[in-house]
């Protein structure tokens, strides 16, 4: 079964609420010809479409080509939160990779929020992009991890956007009474996700890139000249960008083998109207510290939007607002009678270490996917990281590409089963409470 359409119907966008209110750009041809380009980018999501207008931008013939439409996958279904740093934290990624490389991590980190932030501003998109971003835990044990966290931030890498939340301000914020205290980053932020990836393929567009949707990539042949060859035409090229993320498989088995596609899920609820101080009284997101993370914020008409949930093959539960009420309503039991409006699913892709898999993946190829997550902004920098790469400047793609990246074990036909055992195991301690 092709994952690309084993939820959706070809060329159409899911029924979410972030499609209800976007403004989508009329749909590009698929491609039926022998084509030439500098560079080839295959996916129009956040990495694809930010390889693509930084490459156009400095002169670049470039063409994307996605099997679907702009921003149809991850990037146009998420949770729409823009973290600091890294999927892992800096006291993981210390243990991971030592104090030094830590920190040029977190300032990588940093260059991506900057950067979503330039790029909204630039290019006029209108994508509700706030402040605000509060973790929290659910024990006093957690509570005390967050406020020790905030303050080796504050500390160690002079991040003030940062300071711990006692139980009674994180209740005052969101309140919930499964929560017990946290922190808030007023340096990450929250957007419409779909319009935000919209408005980047407008900006592409603009600087004269190429789109060809609908454009299903078979196979890519790499060499000094690479061609890509999609169902009915094919690119001859210099470079390829492969930004398919968890949906390579079967295109590159380098980037198959170590980055794994698992699915995720959201709600939109009815607008809440007076109710919306009873999830939360400032306009912020929320993540948690469950290891399947509850992620949540309002909408600018007043819904919450709630996503919690996963799976692991290929297809999506037949009831995805029932999925996402359950744990929807252990965060917020008063929500209990609440209508859900819009329920959907998206696939993202993981890696065994939680951060992104950055490489050279063939001759004149280059890759980058597995953002765990945390796909927003480090999308969107690695996208200008391999641009700059091609462009001759390789320190940034290089630093990424350094980042331990191990294959799932089992191959081909084993991860999957196994990554639903290790996931079910650490579920199972979210819900025991360990």
């Amino acid at each position: 079964m092709q994952l690309l359409y084993a939820n959706d119907s070809k060329g159409q966008y899911p029924d979410s609420w972030y499609a209800a209110t976007a403004d989508f750009l009329p749909e590009f041809p698929a491609l039926d010809a022998k084509i030439n380009a500098d560079v080839c980018v295959v996916g129009a999501g956040y990495t694809g479409l930010s390889t693509a207008l930084h490459l156009a931008e400095a002169g670049f013939d470039v063409v994307v080509l996605d099997a679907q439409r702009i921003g149809f996958g991850a990037s146009g279904r998420n949770g729409g939160q823009l973290g600091s740093g890294q999927r892992q934290d800096q006291d993981k990624l210390e243990q991971m990779v030592g104090k030094a490389d830590a920190r040029k991590l977190w300032d990588m980190g940093e260059e991506a929020k900057d950067l979503v932030k330039a790029l909204v501003v630039k290019h006029q998109i209108d994508c509700y992009l706030k402040p605000g971003i509060v973790w929290t835990g659910f024990a006093a044990s957690e509570t005390t991890e967050l406020h020790d966290y905030a303050e080796k931030m504050q500390r160690d890498y002079g991040y003030d956007q940062i300071r711990p939340l006692t139980p009674e301000e994180t209740q005052e914020i969101c309140p919930s009474p499964a929560y017990h205290g946290g922190l808030l980053d007023m340096g990450a932020g929250h957007l419409h996700p779909l319009r935000y990836v919209l408005g980047l393929a407008r900006a592409a567009q603009a600087a004269g890139v190429r789109f060809f949707e609908r454009s299903h990539v078979k196979k890519v042949k790499e060499g000094g000249k690479p061609e890509v060859h999609s169902e009915r035409g094919m690119v001859r090229c210099d470079h390829v960008v492969l930004a398919g993320n968890g949906y390579l498989e079967g295109v590159n088995r380098k980037v198959a083998s170590k980055v794994m596609p698992i699915n995720n899920f959201v709600a939109a609820t009815e607008p809440l109207g007076a109710r919306a101080k009873e999830v939360l009284t400032q306009d912020i997101a929320v993540c948690d510290s469950k290891f399947v993370v509850n992620y949540f914020r309002l909408s600018h008409d007043g819904r919450l939007l709630f996503g919690g949930g996963e799976s692991y093959g290929y297809r999506f539960p037949t009831d995805i607002a029932a999925k996402v009420r359950k744990p929807m309503q252990e965060i917020f039991p008063q929500l209990r009678d609440v209508k859900i409006d819009y329920a959907w699913g998206g696939t993202l892709g993981i890696t065994v270490k939680r951060l992104p898999f950055v490489a050279r993946v063939g001759q004149n190829v280059l890759s980058s996917s597995g953002y765990s997550g945390h796909g927003v902004g480090t999308a969107t920098h690695c996208g200008q990281l391999m641009a700059k790469a091609i462009e001759g400047d390789a320190a940034g793609f290089d630093t990424m590409a350094a980042l331990p990246a191990l294959p799932f074990p089992g191959g081909p036909a084993l991860r999957s089963p196994m990554l639903v055992l290790a996931m079910s195991w650490f579920a199972m301690r979210d819900r025991l409470g360990i």
